[in-house]
């Protein structure tokens, strides 16, 4: 009988985590003991009421934030054992952010903007332009390249800074709310774009959301409540 072949690795390793900020003499735990695998590639949507845990844990993988205790690594790499100073320049290198509000700033243009994270490569110049400009072709944008953000709709704005996040070809991308501020045909725009990334160009993506439509672009959903997982749900492959 043939062997197996072995089971590849998880991207994102989360073993028995926990989280407890301390207030003077409150102790309030947010994150309980959390085991958590994400495959390279995956589409991950947490969702849950506020105050239980799911900004927490995005932040804790994107290396904003460390756990009381606890393990956790990507790529192979265990980040809560990283100082500051590399946690900084293991995001800079490992991590695109997609926010609520796009985060950009109003005085430059889409490709200055989508530029921004590449200022701390060694890249050329002319490199950057070309990057920020296949990047803004990605995301449908490339005829906005001059416009500056006052000049753009609300899509507009966080496909651009999309763009940003993706520039720089990152590990991880992490999305807080990325439509809670667009309309619904925007927001639809927006997580299309995103689930093209990870279908077409195998983008590994954790989304935190509180709207059960946007849960549905994920390939599953991961339910937390109180700091504790209670479910997941796989949607599509």
């Amino acid at each position: 009988m043939s062997e197996m072949p072995p089971t590849p690795e998880p991207l994102v390793a989360i073993r028995g985590v926990s989280k407890v900020y301390e207030r003077g003499r409150q102790r309030i735990e947010v994150l309980h003991h959390v085991d958590l695998d994400i495959p390279e590639g995956d589409f991950l949507a947490l969702m849950g009421p506020s105050g239980s845990g799911k900004s927490t844990l995005l932040n804790m993988i994107a290396g904003l934030d460390l756990p009381t205790e606890g393990s956790l690594s990507v790529a192979g790499h265990r980040i809560d054992r990283m100082s500051s100073t590399e946690l900084a320049r293991w995001r800079a290198a490992n991590v695109g952010f997609v926010f609520q509000f796009y985060n950009l700033l109003p005085a430059l243009s889409a490709q200055k903007n989508v530029e921004l994270p590449l200022l701390l490569t060694r890249l050329s110049a002319a490199r950057r332009r070309r990057n920020a400009a296949i990047a803004l072709d990605l995301v449908g944008l490339a005829d906005r390249a001059s416009h500056k953000p006052n000049e753009l709709s609300g899509g507009q704005q966080q496909r651009v800074a999309i763009a940003r996040a993706i520039v720089s070809d990152p590990t991880l991308l992490v999305c807080d709310e990325p439509t809670g501020d667009l309309d619904r045909h925007s927001a639809e725009e927006v997580l299309t774009l995103l689930q093209r990334l990870n279908r077409e160009y195998g983008k590994t993506m954790i989304m935190v959301t509180h709207d059960p439509k946007a849960a549905e672009f994920a390939r599953r959903v991961l339910h937390l409540d109180k700091g504790i997982l209670v479910e997941q749900a796989e949607i599509g492959a």
